[in-house]
């Protein structure tokens, strides 16, 4: 089992499988794996981003909370 990774490892792994397919270098007996490890890979990077715009969503909620609650004061 590899360690977790990282969504920049991930994106890289992903973009050498797809060079992989695309150039014909994989068997076909290696193909499977391929695209189960892809599936698994594209997961990964989903997650991520989903759990980095939940983030930014929350903080960008925060700053237009606290500058509303400014503007409030300064009334």
């Amino acid at each position: 089992m590899k360690a977790k990774i990282n969504y920049t490892e991930a994106f890289e792994e992903l973009q050498h499988i797809v060079s992989e397919i695309e150039q014909g270098e994989i068997s076909v007996d290696e193909l499977s794996e391929k695209v189960k490890r892809a599936t698994e890979l594209i997961k990964l990077c989903k997650n991520k981003l989903a759990t980095t715009e939940e983030d930014v969503n929350k903080i960008l909620t925060e700053l237009d909370t606290a500058t509303d609650e400014e503007e409030d004061e300064d009334d």
